[in-house]
């Protein structure tokens, strides 16, 4: 009942709105600020990672995830100070324009997660929450904004003609 309120109701859509372009905002201005500070350099958050990984009673919980970051992550830093920033700025953008707001949301939450695997908590939890939340909503989240219009010509579309081809291949 909830889920069919969030996914079909305008009343959701017009709220879902608000709460994506507050949660976009927050994005957006993040990556901001990272682009145009000139000085955004993970590497210490990186370090900091793997020097004090997330550890409960029986030691270190995501174990994997420190693995990653230290047989990944740090040594293509490069990368890494690249995709932060661009990609926090444009999950951002794609959630104030309600352009490919699944998609944008589906890489706030992998971005979030990663965050919060790191041991930060910050406010990553009320971000998943929110994120969840729209996400579950699929379009309706992006029904006030380009969605309206990019969804429905990539269904006639894009998706049209690649059901096409895997017809004729049958």
């Amino acid at each position: 009942m909830f889920n069919q309120f969030l996914r079909e109701n305008k009343i959701s859509a017009a709220l879902l709105t608000l709460l994506r372009v507050y949660l976009g905002y927050a994005w957006m201005t993040a990556g901001w600020g990272k682009i145009t500070g000139g000085g955004f350099d993970a590497a210490g958050f990186l370090k900091g990672s793997i020097a004090n990984p997330v550890a409960g009673p029986d030691g270190i919980v995501y174990g994997w995830y420190v693995s990653f970051l230290e047989g990944v992550a740090l040594p293509n830093v490069e990368l890494f100070n690249f995709l932060v920033p661009w990609g926090e700025f444009l999950v951002g953008l794609g959630l104030i324009l309600g352009c490919f707001t699944s998609a944008a949301m589906f890489f706030g939450l992998v971005m979030n997660f990663s965050f919060m695997l790191a041991g930060t908590v910050s406010h990553n939890p009320t971000d998943i929450l929110m994120g969840v939340i729209i996400l579950t909503a699929g379009f309706n989240a992006g029904r006030y904004g380009l969605d309206y219009y990019v969804v429905p010509f990539l269904r006639k579309t894009v998706f049209k003609k690649g059901a096409d081809l895997l017809q004729q291949k049958a």
